[in-house]
Parts: structure tokens; sequence; C-alpha cells
């Protein structure tokens, strides 16, 4: 057992009915051992990236690794240790409150005083409330430990503001196809054969482990461990496999950045990546009635008056989807989804609605101007309320012409209508309410 210093205790006793030791998972031993073998993150490891200008400049800081599951959070911490001579202890938020983290903190305070460094990895970072969190600051700022915290949420809105300014965020990928290959082959290397898979399967095996280098090498352990006595093509591969279910967390990052994907798929008028996002965040598991409401406010924000039609399309898509239920009703909402994409597009009455709201925010309490206000009691007439009131209908072309903003406010233009579908047309009437107006004196 190792002691408060990290210096291990004496070997245990070896037992003569000792059982075989059973191998190690493939992805220890195939862990990298420099920081140089590590696969996929050559944008922060390179001597010109964040990491590796660190470690040229000998200046290595705090970070909080954020990144996907299985890229290589815990082994890049570990060799940064390793290239630091600093102490690496390993701590989960999941699994450690206060009392855990006093302990590791008066170990390090110790191991400074000997002379040592500590680097403290707290691998779900996120998952520490604010007070724990703060915890760390005063042993950051004092050298005590050198934290690298991992997340696979965005530090922005999980990471207090002081932590975040007491250390530098390292962002990195998820692996692609190209690195889970060189994994594969490092994998094939240290078994000694080759996986049974023609090329097609194999290429189906690195695509199920979506971009997670740790779950790669957990199928492929799966994989060399059958008895195959022929290279298995992508049927009989996916009958004895079963494929990874898609990251996504209704809650978290993966949910804002594929909703954000299908909005800016439907303003960019392209139906065929706006179903390929409405069809990822369905596959993950979302609630299609959340989808029914965004997708019915991308017909408000972005198609508007351009195309009146859509917003009924989506109403009607959602009822339907709430008739029909999952999966039938679905359908009702991708093809509102393709009606959006390909609808004109106008954010005119977006636009102006916020410019009226800071109009009317600017301008405070301002009262209508009287001619414009209904007069039921004789005080109120006296007071000049509805006196000289134009009245629509009886003018020349059914328009007065008169002034509905407040006395003495300049007239703002807020709403300009785009020259595409129906607001082509309204364009064409409010240039002549404006040219009328504008002769009336109004």
């Amino acid at each position: 057992m190792a002691d408060l210093f990290d210096n291990p205790g004496p070997p245990a006793p070896e037992s003569p009915a000792a059982k075989p030791v059973r191998a190690a998972p493939l992805a220890d031993r195939i862990r990298p051992r420099a920081l140089s073998q590590v696969i996929g993150q050559q944008k922060v490891l390179d001597r010109d990236g964040p990491l590796g200008a660190m470690l040229g400049a000998g200046s290595l800081s705090s970070l909080i690794l954020w990144g996907p599951p299985g890229v290589g959070k815990t082994t890049i911490a570990r060799l940064l240790a390793d290239e630091t001579d600093l102490q690496f202890v390993q701590i989960s938020a999941i699994f450690s409150g206060v009392p855990e983290l006093r302990k590791v903190f008066e170990a390090a305070r110790l191991r400074r005083e000997q002379g040592g460094g500590t680097l403290l990895f707290v691998d779900e970072i996120h998952r520490f409330n604010k007070a724990q969190q703060d915890s760390f600051l005063p042993h950051m700022e004092d050298g005590t430990i050198l934290l690298v915290g991992a997340t696979t949420e965005n530090p922005s809105f999980e990471l207090n503001a002081a932590l975040l300014s007491r250390a530098q965020v390292i962002v990195l990928e998820r692996l692609s196809l190209a690195d889970l290959e060189l994994m594969a082959q490092r994998a094939e290397k240290e078994l000694g054969r080759a996986l049974p898979l023609t090329g097609s399967a194999r290429e189906a095996l690195l695509e199920m482990a979506d971009g997670d280098g740790r779950a790669a090498l957990n199928l492929i352990e799966q994989v060399m461990a059958w008895k195959a006595d022929k290279a298995l093509d992508p049927e009989a591969l996916s009958a004895r496999l079963m494929k990874r279910a898609a990251k996504y967390d209704k809650s978290g990052d993966e949910h804002y950045n594929l909703i954000s994907a299908l909005h800016k798929s439907v303003r960019g008028s392209d139906p065929d990546a706006a179903l390929y996002w409405l069809g990822r965040m369905l596959e993950g598991g979302e609630d299609p009635r959340y989808l029914a409401r965004r997708i019915t406010r991308m017909a408000v924000e972005d198609i508007g008056l351009a195309d009146p039609a859509a917003q009924r399309h989506c109403l009607d898509a959602w009822a339907l989807y709430e008739r029909l239920g999952s999966p039938e009703g679905e359908l009702a909402l991708a093809q509102a989804v393709i009606y959006l994409a390909l609808a004109p597009k106008s954010n005119a009455g977006y636009v102006a609605y916020k410019a009226a709201r800071a109009e009317a925010k600017k301008t405070g309490s301002l009262m209508p101007p009287a001619h414009i206000l209904n007069a039921p009691t004789k005080l109120m007439k006296d007071q000049g309320y509805g006196a000289g009131y134009a009245y629509d209908h009886d003018a020349e072309e059914g328009f007065s012409g008169q002034n509905y903003f407040p006395e003495g406010m300049k007239r703002p233009v807020l709403y300009n209508p785009v020259e595409r579908g129906f607001e082509r047309e309204l364009k064409k009437r409010l240039d002549w309410f404006t040219q009328q107006r504008l002769k009336r004196g109004g």
C-alpha cells in the first residue's frame, strides 16, 4: 500500500497457489508512453500547438481538457506529469467530495515541502459544485498543485469564471476514422494478428466507435476474441455486435449544437442537411415536441411573411405528431423541415419586432396622439381626445395618411420587407402607402 508520499510499501508475499494474472485490457496495453505517440490530437501537441509550446518553454500551466469521451484526456494528463516530473494524482468528481479533496491537498502540500510537485488530474471536473471548484483556487495560486481537469461539457457554462481564469482550456477533437485505423493497427501489432474482418467490415467496426478511441479498442478486443475461420463481412459483424448509440445529451452541449445545426441548415435552404440533423436528434432520443416547437420558431424567425403559409405548415405538423405519435408523426415534422428549408427567407418581421421593442424602451411613456384616442366622456372631449381623427374608410382610396406615433416623436422605419416570396407583394403595398403618406403630409 502506498503511503502519504507515494512510496510503495513492501511487496506482498506470493501465494503458492496463486492464480494466473489476467492480461490487462487492450486499451491499457497500448496506451501511449510519450506524447508523440498520442493519436488524433496533433493540433494541441505539436511544437506550435498550445501544449507543445508550453512544454517547449518549460512553463506548463493549469489546464482544462475539453473534449468528447475516448479522445485521450486521461492519457495526455499522465504524460504531462511524466514530462514535467510531477507526481500524477487522479480523482473523479463523481466519487470525490470535500473530505477527499482535503486529503489530496494536504498530501500535495507535504509533497511540496519535500521538494516534489503534484499534477492533480480531476476527471469530470464539471460535476463539482461551485464551492468545490473554489476549493482548488488557493492551491493552484500558491503552486501546491498543477490542476488538469477533464470535461465533456462546455467549460464556459459548467465551470466557475474564477477557475477558468486560472487555467487554459485545451479543446481535444473527436477521433477521425483515420485516427481509429492507426489505433487498430497498433492493436493488431500488440495482439500479433490481424482483425478477422473484410475491408468494409473493418470500416464499419471503426464507425461503430463514433470517434471514441476507448470504445474502438473495446470493440477490437471483442472481435479478436471470436473464433472466426474466415474474414467477416459487414452483415456478419452487425449480427454479432450491436451498433453503439450515438453520443447525445438532451440537456448538454450536444443538444444545443445539433439544434443550432438544424436551425442554420433550414436558414441556409439546405433540406438534406436539415433532415440529417433532424434525424440525428431523433436518433439520440430528443423529444419530438421540442423539435416541433423549435421548427415553428424557425418559420416565424427566418421565413416570416415571405411565406405566411410556413407557420401553418409547422402548426399542422405539430398537431399531426400529437395525433399520430412516434414514429409516424415524426414524418410530419420532417416534411415541415423540408418546406421551411425550401421556402423564401426573410427575417424582416423579426428585425422589425426587435427594433420596435428597442424604440418603445427608448421613448418611455409617450402618449398616443390625441386624435386617435377615444373620448367616451365630456372631459376627454374637452381635452381634445378624438378631435380631427380621419376615418380611413371615408378617405380617398381608404387611406387618410394620418400620424399614429406620439406627438413630437420622429417617425422610425421599422419594417423593411425583402424582395422575396410574398414579402415582394408586401413591399409594393408598403411603398405605395409611404408615397401616399408623403403626398398627404402624414
